[in-house]
């Protein structure tokens, strides 16, 4: 079946939720035109939609499924809790079993909380660290995605009208963003060393903290200089801010996660995503000082935080059997693919004349359809003519079998066989040259 097909049943089940919810759809990044395409079940690194079309994903639920679908330890060890309850008003001991490997693998986390989301994690990442040193204002890098918290998300995605020059704009991403929110945000851009670094020093008696991710996906998924990384903690040091990594995606990217790879310990640290094992999730960690803010043993602590399915037993047994899967090994055949996967498409690119790269780092790839270094979210944005080709290359490996997400991101996984990256490699070659055929080649 070549999609769009209007006599599918992906579209008649569309128009149903068309009927019931807002634009037909309960989150937005999986919304596509002219209709989603519905999942019917996931084996392995595949997934079957409604009309029995199976396609390699290289989604995972926008990359929290490492392990693929309904992998069989981790479906044994969520069946095994669901016999003996989903969650209760009391602790269990599998959020201490979680909780503790984690913190043994990742050298800057002494204590961890468990939340229900990456959104939620960030929110209570920023309300710790306002709990910790006092302060109002938060720092985030221009273009990156953080959840859907409203300081979070300030400056998110502003069109270039809206750029400022000596310093990135603040600007809201949902409409009705109160200003007294939009004041406390100050925003810099993505590895820029010297700007960012004036920028932070200038706010230095107001911040609480500055939010980062090493690989931002919005962003561009471009990894962050090393450089960069070393002075963000050697400001947020000096200013007395706290430094929040979100490794909400970026876990994926090591054992001991991505902050091992850029050799930096973090105050505060924010998880998500393939730590749950297919199920939400979302953690807050850090140094004992700094959790501290969470204690309510001594009575009402600094910052409260409560969530009716945090830590439910589900999600900690099937997150810490996905966990014990990733060892040091997995981790290295998942670079290896990811880079092999990489130099393939450069490859195609060059082959096709199309203009465009393959950038990221590990198990995650970013596809940009432009003629310039991607350094930061000023040169992975795409103008008129590079997003027509981001559509006509989405639509077009779709119908080779393979699932992106529709801004070019790409996550791999475990049951990923070699013969399976030569396939991914195969149609994202054809899909180029599509692109190629429709007028995008170099002249």
């Amino acid at each position: 079946m070549v999609y769009p097909d209007p006599k599918s049943k992906s579209q008649a089940l569309f128009r149903r939720a068309q009927s019931v919810m807002p634009g037909g759809n309960s989150r937005t990044t999986v919304f596509m035109k002219p209709y989603p395409i519905y999942a019917a079940r996931g084996e392995g690194c595949r997934v079957h939609d409604v009309d029995g079309v199976a396609r390699i994903d290289c989604i995972n639920n926008f990359a929290s499924l490492i392990h693929g679908h309904a992998h069989p330890a981790l479906i044994a060890a969520a069946r095994d809790q669901l016999a003996l309850g989903t969650a209760f008003g009391l602790p269990t001991e599998a959020e201490i079993d979680l909780a503790e490997l984690i913190a043994h693998r990742v050298s800057s986390i002494d204590h961890i909380r468990f939340a229900n989301s990456g959104t939620e994690a960030v929110m209570m990442a920023l309300k710790a660290a306002r709990a910790v040193t006092g302060r109002p204002k938060i720092a985030k890098c221009e273009g990156a995605y953080h959840g859907a918290y409203d300081y979070a998300e300030v400056s998110l995605d502003p069109t270039p009208d809206l750029w400022g020059e000596e310093a990135p704009a603040r600007v809201a991403y949902t409409r009705g963003a109160p200003a007294n929110m939009m004041a406390d945000v100050v925003v810099i851009p993505f590895n820029d060393i010297d700007a960012a670094a004036r920028i932070l020093r200038a706010h230095s008696r107001e911040l609480a903290c500055i939010l980062v991710d090493p690989a931002p996906n919005r962003a561009g998924l471009v990894p962050a200089d090393r450089a960069y990384i070393a002075m963000l903690r050697e400001v947020a040091s000096e200013i007395g801010a706290l430094l929040v990594f979100d490794e909400v995606i970026a876990f994926r990217l090591g054992y001991h996660g991505a902050q091992a790879l850029w050799n930096v310990e973090p105050d505060l640290t924010v998880l998500g995503k393939i730590i749950g094992g297919g199920f939400p999730v979302g953690a807050i960690a850090g140094r004992k000082e700094h959790m501290a803010v969470f204690d309510p043993s001594e009575g009402k602590p600094a910052a409260p935080h409560g969530g009716t399915f945090s830590a439910n037993p589900v999600t900690m047994r099937a997150g810490l059997a996905a966990m014990d899967l990733l060892d040091e090994a997995a981790f290295a055949r998942l670079d290896a693919m990811g880079e092999r996967l990489r130099g393939e498409i450069n490859e195609a690119f060059r082959r096709h004349r199309v203009p465009g790269s393959a950038v990221g780092v590990g198990s995650l790839l970013k596809i940009h359809f432009a003629d310039r270094l991607v350094r930061d979210y000023r040169s992975a944005y795409m103008n008129q003519e590079e997003a027509a080709r981001q559509a006509a290359f989405n639509n077009a490996l779709i119908n080779r079998g393979v699932l992106a997400a529709g801004y070019g991101l790409m996550a791999l996984s475990t049951p990923m066989s070699d013969a399976d990256i030569s396939t991914i490699a195969a149609a994202i070659s054809d899909s180029i040259g599509v692109v190629a055929r429709l007028g995008g080649a170099k002249r």
